[in-house]
């Protein structure tokens, strides 16, 4: 779990009710992030900072979060709660928290007038924890549905989904909220395309997502948390078909908090593995 790494927390706010919520990654001082998109329909806030060639070369947290693009709202919560504590990118004028967010699509679930704002974002930050990781249905996966892309009939569970790699001192964790239109590859599709029978349907747009975090105790520059990125889009690539359609909005957060030497390339295997199994362990919860 991503709380494996020490100074590393996690909180959720979930409403069971209304089908949403939101998860709040909070990071250690110094943690250094980039990230990438590959996914046709994103919703996020603040992720060009992430990219290698921008200035701020650290980061305080990330908000995963259901409601569309209308729960990045949720962030300016969690950039209340960190700025009370003094956390953030140091300024002429104060502290400004670097809160970086990305959003799925789960109005069609329970209620789609309620959704993660500033006040549930803040829950979410003040019960973050080092101690505890919950998953399956709960927080930025309340909502979440799997296997859409042939028919709303066949949707299934998705959630919240984790895992970690280790090798030596060094960890690699992620936590990933899985709605993807995909499903969960179990070779089937392909098998199919291979012998000719495979007729592919029409993803309704808009609808679907995997967003998550990849974290490690790593010691990686800002352009080699981006290299890593790229390598946890292969997990996704490994446990979803078809993934990074237009349809998604495919988006992951990889962040190092700097505690232990290990080379880029170790780290981007170990990300690729631990994106993977993430993914794929929300069929054990739901």
């Amino acid at each position: 779990m991503l709380t494996d790494i020490q100074g590393i927390q996690v909180g959720n706010w979930t409403d069971r009710d209304a089908a949403t919520g939101c998860t709040v990654v909070i990071f250690p001082e110094g943690t250094v992030a980039s990230g990438e998109i590959r996914g046709g329909a994103p919703a996020t806030r603040d992720f060009s900072l992430l990219h290698p060639s921008r200035i701020v070369d650290r980061i305080d947290a990330v908000v995963l979060s259901g409601g569309s693009a209308y729960g990045l709202a949720a962030c300016e919560g969690v950039m209340d709660f960190l700025e009370k504590r003094g956390q953030g990118f140091p300024t002429a004028s104060g502290n400004v928290p670097i809160v970086v967010g990305m959003s799925l699509f789960d109005l069609n679930q329970g209620d789609p007038q309620k959704r993660p704002g500033v006040e549930e974002g803040k829950k979410a930050a003040a019960s973050a924890s080092s101690s505890k990781t919950e998953v399956g249905l709960v927080g930025a996966g309340t909502g979440a549905t799997i296997s859409k892309w042939c028919g709303k009939e066949n949707a299934k569970p998705g959630g919240i989904g984790v895992a970690s790699c280790q090798s030596g001192d060094l960890i690699v964790a992620a936590l990933f909220a899985v709605n993807a239109s995909g499903d969960i590859d179990d070779g089937m599709a392909r098998e199919s395309i291979a012998n000719g029978t495979f007729v592919f349907p029409e993803v309704l747009p808009f609808e679907n997502t995997t967003i998550g975090v990849v974290a490690t105790n790593a010691r990686l520059s800002k352009s080699e948390c981006f290299l890593a990125s790229q390598s946890a889009h292969d997990g996704f690539a490994k446990a979803i078909f078809p993934a990074h359609t237009q349809s998604d909005g495919d988006a992951v957060v990889v962040a190092a908090t700097g505690s232990v030497d290990a080379s880029v390339g170790t780290v981007r295997l170990l990300a690729t593995v631990a994106v993977e199994k993430a993914i794929r362990s929300v069929t054990n919860y739901t």
